[in-house]
């Protein structure tokens, strides 16, 4: 077993621990659950999905051009 892994490993659980300790103090505390944080991924507005939209068009017209020229 990778030993440094092994440490990263238990310093992440350390982490989700203090994490659970600390909401369950707040809890104890203030009677109230605290919100969990947001994650996933950030929402895009219009203009932003267009750049996407084009680059993915320019990407998968040069990876077609790739496979014509190869295949």
């Amino acid at each position: 077993m990778d030993l440094n892994k092994a440490i990263r490993d238990l310093h992440e659980e350390l982490r989700k621990l203090n994490e659970v300790i600390g909401a369950l103090e707040q809890f104890q505390n203030t009677g109230t659950i605290p919100l969990p944080r947001r994650r996933g991924r950030k929402s895009m507005d219009e203009q932003e999905r267009k750049l996407v939209a084009e680059r993915m068009r320019t990407y998968w017209a040069a990876q077609r051009s790739k496979k014509g020229a190869s295949g």
